[in-house]
């Protein structure tokens, strides 16, 4: 059954942007509501992106709003609405289904954002940001363990394979990581110090930047190192707004 406890669209659109557009970006997408459904919300389903399987999930699950990473519209989109986007569009439509998103703004947020939250699952300090826009993340493990053990420990916690090109017995005492897809950014990582780059998903000029420059690039999935942020965000609005909230998975295997 759905929760007792609601609160508006409106208030839930001034938390939400309130707590994750303190970083001011330029984006690929517009972050907050996306699309306006009901007015009153009493269950939240979170998830990494709004694919149709996601949105049938949440609908089932009895969602008034979603929460995701990847939501609806992007830059450069064709201004048309058919094939799979316009089914994605009339079922949220036809369930009153909010939308809300955030991509940028969740991943750069310094205590529930992507970045922060699989930092502090692997125990890694984080000390400084480079890169574009301080999407990247550099520090140092609280563990000394080699490539190799990492990699171990990085698929325990996310549950699918790493894939690592570089030395895995070499001791790793710096490391740099940023979530989904950056793999361009392994040269900020290698010129920031670090031994190993982590990475959601993997690219073929990543591959020989990594093996050129001495870095070892690590990738973990895009979509399983970007679930951190929207767990964080729903664990913080149950808490202060009672609602119910759930995180649905639709895992993807990149």
């Amino acid at each position: 059954m759905v929760g007792e406890s609601s609160v508006s669209r409106n208030n839930l659109q001034q938390l939400l942007d309130g707590w994750l557009q303190a970083v001011p970006v330029s984006d690929y997408c517009p972050n907050g509501l996306q699309v306006e459904g009901r007015a009153d919300i009493h269950r939240v389903v979170t998830g990494v992106t709004a694919s149709l399987e996601f949105l049938e999930k949440a609908i089932a699950a009895g969602a008034d709003a979603v929460l995701v990473h990847h939501g609806l519209f992007w830059k450069g989109d064709p201004a048309v609405l058919t094939g799979f986007r316009r089914a994605r569009l009339a079922r949220v439509l036809e369930a009153q289904l909010n939308v809300f998103a955030y991509h940028l703004p969740l991943d750069l947020h310094p205590e529930m954002g992507n970045n922060v939250q699989l930092g502090a699952q692997l125990g890694w300090t984080l000390e400084r940001r480079t890169g574009d826009k301080g999407l990247v993340c550099v520090g140092s493990p609280q563990q000394a363990l080699t490539v190799g053990q990492w990699c171990e420990r990085i698929e325990a916690a996310f549950g699918r394979h790493v894939d690592c090109i570089g030395d895995r017995a070499r001791p790793v005492s710096r490391v740099a990581w940023c979530t989904g897809g950056a793999a361009s950014y392994v040269e900020q990582a290698a010129l920031a110090g670090a031994d190993i780059y982590l990475t959601g998903e993997l690219s073929e000029p990543a591959v020989h930047v990594a093996r050129e420059t001495g870095c070892v690039l690590l990738g973990a999935g895009h979509h399983a190192t970007e679930r951190g942020g929207v767990l964080a965000v729903g664990e913080r609005l149950r808490q202060e707004t009672g609602v119910d909230v759930q995180f649905i998975d639709c895992p993807v295997p990149v």
